[in-house]
């Protein structure tokens, strides 16, 4: 089943991807939402609708859980739910950079199963389904190996190297590297161009649920900020953090950073 999710996933995807570029170089409409909570474009809330109208009337019987829909407590009496993010990354999106994403998932009892996320002006494509491996572009993709912190590669905004947020206040010597998207950061860390990603701060499970499979399948070790496995569908669909490398990795990046 998790495979037949994943080609429909796919699927919208790639039509989501058709939808979002005929906005690139053309009005935006773009709004602020309530609460700070930041943009929304035409591309966003287009997408929204196409997937809500795909996705759900092939698995009607699924929850959903989208950063641009109304939340309601219906996905959490379902066995299964959609979770989406129309286009990860908007302000990338509204500044003309290529490094926005959509990401789209299906969680089962609180762990995702399959998972997609494309950048359609970059043509990456990565997927994943339990069991089956993560690929890019069809080809499989892998974690890398380095165990030693120290010189490892990290994506991670600015404020994750504040002092007051490692051991001591000892921030380790890491090569430090940033994408707006959080779900681009984490395919990078699943394709084995960067060594680690972090958020030390709560992570809407829209950015995440995607590629927290994607790593898995990938051979890395994901989990919130204090080493608990992320779980997903929660009533606040949010999570504390992510932390995400292969599993030596993960475990000094976890020990270097303070309780």
């Amino acid at each position: 089943m998790p495979g037949n999710d994943l080609a429909l996933l796919i699927e919208a995807a790639r039509e989501a991807g058709r939808i979002a570029t005929a906005y690139v170089g053309g009005p935006l409409e773009v709004q602020d939402k309530a609460g700070g909570a930041g943009p929304v474009t035409a591309a966003d809330l287009a997408v929204n609708a196409m997937l809500a109208e795909q996705l759900r009337s092939a698995r009607p019987d699924y929850g959903w859980l989208s950063e641009e829909s109304e939340d309601t407590t219906a996905r959490l009496a379902a066995d299964r739910v959609f979770i989406v993010d129309p286009i990860d990354g908007t302000r990338s999106f509204i500044e003309g950079n290529h490094n926005w994403a959509h990401s789209l998932a299906v969680a089962q009892g609180g762990v995702v199963v399959a998972a997609a996320i494309y950048l359609p002006m970059r043509d990456k494509l990565y997927a994943a389904a339990a069991g089956e491996g993560a690929t890019l572009n069809g080809l499989p993709i892998r974690a890398t190996g380095r165990a030693d912190l120290v010189g490892a590669s990290i994506l991670a905004s600015k404020p994750n190297y504040a002092p007051e947020h490692w051991r001591d206040g000892h921030v380790p010597e890491v090569a430090r590297a940033f994408r707006p998207s959080l779900a681009y950061r984490l395919s990078l860390v699943a394709e084995g161009r960067y060594d680690a990603m972090m958020t030390l701060r709560p992570s809407w499970e829209w950015d995440i649920a995607a590629g927290d499979l994607i790593l898995r399948e990938a051979g890395a070790m994901t989990s919130d900020r204090r080493a608990a496995p992320l779980r997903f569908n929660n009533p606040v669909p949010m999570v504390d953090g992510v932390l995400a490398a292969n599993p030596m990795l993960h475990g000094a990046l976890h020990a270097a950073l303070a309780g």
